[in-house]
């Protein structure tokens, strides 16, 4: 009995895990969950926001308190099985449940979950001067991250260039020692009350190099005007340098992320399962990325097979004689005729927005010369699409 509690107990909280943290693609449940969250992130923050008109805070009070409530009671709740599901955690595995706990909780997405509740019950508990706490409700936006796709590679990004930023920042402030030292020198005398000092002239720095320019202080001599012109112009530097560094960044993580998943779906594909990784890389390498929208038309029956497809995202259908087949992600369509050039057998079109992965017939001839197995493989699934076609449309015309 102790061991099928245990082992409910185990299924329950990798379950948990899998719900909240790892977000399977096709879990209905889990994406249900996730959206919920992040309807609830936006709703509260809006709401900390809208708290701050004294009209609506009066006449809504009780409303906004109530969401607060609410949100503060499953933000926690979230909180506390996030932890305890911790100890599934893959890096932490092997790892003492205590301590995985602690591990996990100091990883910085639940710090901010953390953050993002204590104010709630700190304010409760506390004096009423402590209520200005409550203001930190709004670093829940930041709990965004964890459901948006772009705000994890943007912080992958930024975590993978930390070092190359961190000399922009030191050589910004190298900069800012030496324009406000010039400007101190230029216009020390002409306006003592604004460049008297170099700790003075820094604040004037500092807006110029980062091309803000509020224009509260300006030089009026001849070589302060000179200083400023070649801060503006290395301000103009240092902002491009940051901001391309990240950038880069930014793409080579949504690349390297789009290559592991393609990478895997056409090796799990029955025509390149076989094939080493040489292979799949040159396969790779000549396909091409496609949008198609609901409803669009992506293969006509009659028309000429020059490329096959394979489903990255979002799902197709193939008007077959026997019926209709659904495509989903990983699954590949078009190459019954691709070899041959032969004439569609099938429509294909998309159900909902779908990003396809396209190889021409000229690339796929290519890939042959090098890798002749490949030939046997598309022989090989075309004999066998066409012998359940058969066998289906068989059954079709047989009376019951």
């Amino acid at each position: 009995m102790n061991v099928s509690w245990a082992l409910r107990w185990l299924r329950l909280r990798r379950r948990t895990y899998s719900v909240l943290e790892s977000g399977a693609s096709g879990d209905q449940f889990s994406r249900i969950i996730h959206l919920s969250i992040v309807a609830l992130i936006i709703i509260s923050v809006v709401t900390v926001i809208l708290e701050t008109v004294p009209s609506l805070a009066e006449r809504y009070g009780h409303f906004f308190f109530t969401i607060e409530i609410i949100a503060a009671f499953i933000f926690t709740v979230e909180y506390v099985l996030r932890l305890w599901a911790a100890v599934e955690h893959a890096p932490l595995k092997g790892t003492r449940p205590w301590r995985a706990r602690w591990l996990y909780a100091q990883s910085p997405a639940m710090v901010v979950d953390l953050v993002a509740i204590l104010p709630f019950f700190l304010a409760l508990f506390a004096p009423d001067d402590v209520k200005v706490l409550l203001i930190f409700r709004l670093i829940r936006f930041f709990k965004l991250a964890r459901y948006s796709p772009g705000m994890r590679s943007l912080q992958e990004a930024i975590i993978q260039e930390q070092r190359a930023l961190l000399a922009c920042l030191v050589i910004l402030c190298g900069l800012m020692i030496v324009a406000a030292a010039a400007m101190h020198m230029a216009e020390g005398t002409a306006q003592p009350d604004k460049f008297g000092s170099i700790p003075e002239s820094m604040w004037w720095a500092i807006i110029t190099l980062t091309t803000v320019g509020y224009g509260d202080v300006v030089p009026i001599t001849p070589m302060g005007k000179i200083v400023a012109s070649i801060t503006a112009l290395g301000g103009l530097v240092m902002l491009a340098l940051p901001v391309g560094i990240i950038a880069t960044s930014f793409s080579d993580v949504i690349r390297r992320r789009e290559f592991v998943v393609t990478w895997g779906m056409i090796s799990n594909l029955p025509i390149f399962a076989n094939m080493d990784a040489k292979v799949v890389g040159e396969v790779l390498r000549v396909m091409r990325s496609q949008l198609a929208e609901p409803g669009d038309i992506i293969i006509r029956k009659g028309d000429r097979g020059d490329r096959m497809y394979l489903v990255a995202s979002g799902s197709v259908e193939e008007l077959l004689v026997e019926g209709r087949e659904l495509l989903c992600e990983g699954d590949f369509f078009g190459d019954d005729t691709v070899l041959s050039g032969e004439p569609r057998r099938a429509t294909v079109r998309a159900v909902e927005r779908t990003r396809l992965l396209a190889l021409e017939r000229g690339d796929i001839h290519a890939l042959i010369e090098h890798e002749p197995r490949l030939n046997d493989e598309f022989n090989a699934i075309t004999e066998r699409r066409r012998n359940a076609g058969k066998m289906a449309m068989h059954e079709a015309r047989t009376p019951p």
